[in-house]
């Protein structure tokens, strides 16, 4: 049993701060370099992948493909496939998702609103070498 780290007994299996917790793999999907955004993203609303591509600007089509996989595995997404010639696929969030992407969205709130502080930082930090 592994012990944990903030204090005495063994470590809760949903401890992510363990190295073997299964909490780490859902931690490394979510705040992927493209996780945070597709599920903010779509907390706008069910989109379509071509909508979401655009919406995410920068992610390669194979990216997105292989993060929304991810999170539709992880319980974090729906994906409906409409019958039509190119079959037309919408993602949504599940309600797991959604409660996620309310905090996530003021995750990326947070971060658009300080951005200038932390680049202004960096240039502190940067200009005294």
């Amino acid at each position: 049993m592994s012990e944990n780290p903030r204090g005495p007994g063994p470590a809760s299996p949903g401890d992510a701060f363990t190295a073997d917790c299964p909490a780490r793999d859902v931690l490394n999907h979510v705040g992927s370099r493209w996780g945070v955004l597709i599920l903010a993203a779509l907390g706008e609303g069910p989109m379509r992948f071509h909508v979401l591509r655009d919406r995410v600007g920068g992610i390669s089509e194979k990216m997105l493909s292989q993060n929304l996989r991810t999170l539709t595995r992880d319980g974090l997404l729906s994906r409906t496939v409409e019958p039509a010639s190119p079959p037309r696929v919408t993602y949504a969030l599940t309600p797991l998702g959604r409660e996620l992407s309310s905090v996530l969205s003021g995750l990326v709130e947070w971060i658009t609103l300080r951005v200038g502080d932390v680049l202004a930082a960096r240039e502190a930090h940067d200009g005294g070498r």
